[in-house]
């Protein structure tokens, strides 16, 4: 469960002051798949953020229950230097799992053959990409913070992707962004809509996303 008390956040920009959450109060059960909808720029990444714990909130809190994962697919954290295999097991001693439980969910599912013991550093962008996703969702948490979990790799590796994710969410919840209203509906079960600063939340996510498209002036699929 993660439950956002008064939570605000703004930024001081060169044109003033820009509100991104105003004064939310919204809980997101556990055990269930939640859509986060907005328009580009309306402060997904910072609620992700925040959520997540990378972005301190201007006031209010957020209350979590149980183990929360970074965004799934966040490629921001690899050592360059070492290879995929060593950053997988690095991570593994960090969060306390099976180092070599994970080290073979990652190779098998990233799809990297001899490059995952190459520097990361000689890693493609789809490559480093394929890493982190097999790295996020191969620990087991109770709610996943995920971000275009389908936009990394072939159709193949979407598919897999989408496989593995529903899989984790038998026995998990997950906050999700997506463009893809198709992916929603295949992915959550409610949804939350930010616009303007205030977040509503939907039990039924066909209701968030008739929200969402009546915010957006469009009836039409993204």
């Amino acid at each position: 469960m993660i439950r956002l008390e008064n939570l605000s956040k703004s930024f001081h920009t060169r044109w003033g002051r820009k509100v991104v959450i105003d004064d939310a109060s919204v809980t997101f059960p556990s055990g269930v798949s939640v859509a986060l909808l907005a328009r580009n720029g309306a402060g997904k990444s910072t609620l992700m953020g925040m959520i997540g714990g990378t972005i301190q909130p201007s006031s209010g809190r957020i209350v979590k229950t149980g183990t929360v994962s970074w965004p799934v697919g966040f490629r921001g954290s690899f050592h360059r230097d070492m290879t995929g295999a060593q950053n997988t097991r690095f991570v593994a001693r960090i969060y306390g799992v099976e180092t070599q439980e994970l080290l073979e969910f990652v190779e098998d599912f990233a799809e990297l053959g001899p490059h995952f013991h190459s520097p990361v550093r000689t890693y493609s962008a789809g490559m480093i990409s394929r890493l982190a996703f097999g790295v996020s969702i191969g620990i087991p948490f109770d709610t996943y913070l995920v971000d275009e979990v389908t936009s990394v790799g072939d159709a193949d590796f979407k598919r897999k992707s989408r496989l593995v994710f529903l899989e984790r969410m038998k026995h998990a919840g997950a906050v999700v962004v997506t463009h893809s209203m198709g992916q929603v509906r295949k992915l959550c079960q409610a949804g939350v809509v930010l616009e303007n600063g205030k977040l509503i939340y939907f039990e039924d996510v066909e209701a968030a996303i008739a929200r969402h498209q009546e915010n957006m002036g469009s009836d039409e699929e993204e």
